[in-house]
């Protein structure tokens, strides 16, 4: 362990108080010259923006190591709500994500910090889960702003702080993170400034984030949508009449929308309405339907259990009005399964030839190489993973040897190994090198294959024959698809995730990904892949 002030007290004055493990000491060997994330510049927090611009999330992260993508969701199983607290083994959990966060992989990276804070790894604790996040932060990743919005409101590692907590929740908004925009949504869209204390009034806005969070899965944004549905609003956001049959569908879709995306408060909402609503004459809902109401009362029950859970597939089981119910057992374990994601059985891969290999050119068959734009001149790996070298400034012949010698595992600051030119060319250390990142990707085939945590999911077999359409058709077969965009997609990591699914009934049309997801993605430029028909038995 070593203090920062140890290193360079002058470059890191505003750290000198931390513990740092060496594995995550980056806020100064990245930049001597720059600010620690914690201690960033940034605009101070305005609750009357005149506008917003639905950024996303997803568009904003580094790409995902799917080794690290493993680990990590291993990690996260070990302690969901299906495990008793005192039963999780917490010193695995934190060697599975501290192996991916070192790894650069986002969601491991605040997993971590939060273990540190709730110190399941002494003796790391909040300065460590600052300096980690601050790490985030370099990244660019929105969700560390947002973390680092609740240290400064909480004062976790640093002092208390509201102003400088809604300037970090504010960027964290303005880059894509859903939580962000939902909190921030729900402190702007009193009728007014002030009429509570923290409270503004600004629901024009207030209302772009929570559609913008929505519209990423983040199931929670739909509470507040509906008051801001509830009744037609001006551009203003003032209210310009009285409740009608169109606000208050908008209002039990947008909660539907909500259940899909884990929100146990919007599945109680529907129970409620559905089965005995407060007022009958104010209900948004259609009618009272108790069986409906009995299967949101489970899946919130479900969601208070375990808030991890998403049911894309709600539709298959419990579609809005008018639509009948399915048929269904009454049990709790059937409605969960049937609404859940699904994902397909995986197939064995073959040996690769790094799977031949030994040593740190070693590379499990489960995973591919695929090489990033991220290069470095250091003598060290600056991040942990593949790093191959390569020399783009040098002759023909430089590059081409290079090529041939496979990437090598790295831990982060552990020295490369300088490659050397055989006799044939001199036999000297090779001169002019640049190291180039390389990620592991799934060894799949680019296979239509989403992914969740264990017991998030369940596994099907795929349908044959394999059945594909275009974003802009509809097609004739009931059952879940998939969103599938091809390896190296820039919005790849926005659509190709299990939560986007959805169940159709045939001839129904898809989400438009402009419209329903905000993204700037034409429906013809996407493939929906059938996972699982309607032919599945019903326990």
């Amino acid at each position: 362990m070593l203090t920062l002030a140890v290193l360079s007290p002058s470059r890191c004055r505003h750290l000198a108080t931390f513990l740092i493990t060496l594995s995550f000491l980056t806020a100064c060997d990245m930049d001597k010259t720059k600010r620690p994330g914690y201690l960033e510049e940034l605009v101070p927090f305005d609750p009357h923006i005149a506008s917003f611009e639905c950024q996303t999330e997803a568009s904003m992260v580094p790409p995902i190591d799917a080794q690290a993508d493993d680990w990590f969701l291993e990690a996260r199983a070990m302690e969901d709500g299906f495990v008793y607290v005192d039963d999780v083994d917490y010193k695995k959990v934190v060697q599975l994500t501290k192996q991916a966060a070192e790894r650069h992989h986002w969601k491991a990276m605040l997993n971590l910090a939060s273990l540190y804070v709730e110190k399941h790894d002494p003796p790391n604790g909040e300065n460590e889960a600052v300096a980690l996040v601050s790490q985030a932060i370099d990244l660019g990743i929105p969700a560390a702003y947002d973390r680092m919005g609740i240290y400064y409101l909480n004062g976790t590692g640093v002092g208390g702080n509201p102003d400088r907590a809604y300037a970090f929740f504010q960027k964290a908004a303005q880059m894509g993170s859903p939580h962000a925009m939902a909190f921030l949504g729900e402190k702007m869209d009193a009728g007014g400034d002030n009429l509570k204390p923290g409270y503004w009034g600004n629901i024009p806005i207030a209302t772009k984030m929570f559609e913008c969070a929505l519209a990423q899965g983040y199931g929670p944004a739909a509470v507040e949508m509906e008051y801001m549905y509830e009744l037609p609003r001006g551009a203003d956001g003032k209210a310009t009449g009285s409740e009608t049959p169109a606000t208050r569908e908008r209002v039990m879709r947008a909660l539907h929308e909500g259940v899909k995306g884990g929100c146990m408060y919007c599945a109680n909402r529907l129970w409620q309405e559905f089965d005995r609503p407060r007022r009958l004459e104010d209900t948004f809902v259609p009618f009272i339907d108790k069986a409906r109401g009995q299967r949101y009362e489970m899946l919130a029950d479900a969601l208070s259990f375990n808030p991890d859970r998403r049911f894309p597939n709600l539709d298959k089981i419990l579609p809005l009005p008018p639509a009948a119910l399915p048929p269904w057992d009454g049990k709790r374990e059937s409605l969960l399964a049937a609404a859940m994601a699904v994902v397909p059985t995986p197939s064995t891969p073959a040996p690769t030839e790094a799977s031949r290999r030994k040593g740190r050119f070693f590379l499990d068959s489960a995973y591919v190489f695929r090489p990033i734009a991220e290069t470095t001149e250091a003598l060290q790996a600056p991040v942990a993973g593949y790093w191959q070298p390569t020399a783009p400034k040098e002759a023909t012949v430089v590059r081409t040897f290079l090529a041939g010698i496979a990437p090598g595992l790295y831990g982060k600051g552990e020295a490369f190994e300088p490659p050397r030119f055989p006799d044939s060319m001199g036999s000297k250390p090779a001169e002019g090198i640049v190291w180039q990142r390389v990620l592991t990707v799934r060894n799949d085939g680019g296979a239509v294959a989403p992914r969740t945590a264990l017991r998030l999911s369940r596994q099907v077999e795929r349908p044959s024959p394999q059945l594909e359409c275009d974003g802009n058709k509809k097609c004739a077969v009931t059952g879940t698809w998939q969103p599938w965009l091809m390896s190296g997609h820039p919005l790849e990591q926005e659509v190709n995730q299990a939560w986007r699914q959805r169940w159709l009934t045939a001839g129904q049309p898809f989400p438009d990904p402009k419209r329903d997801w905000m993204l700037p993605l034409d429906g013809s430029e996407l493939k929906w892949h059938l996972l699982e028909t309607d032919t599945l038995e019903r326990k």
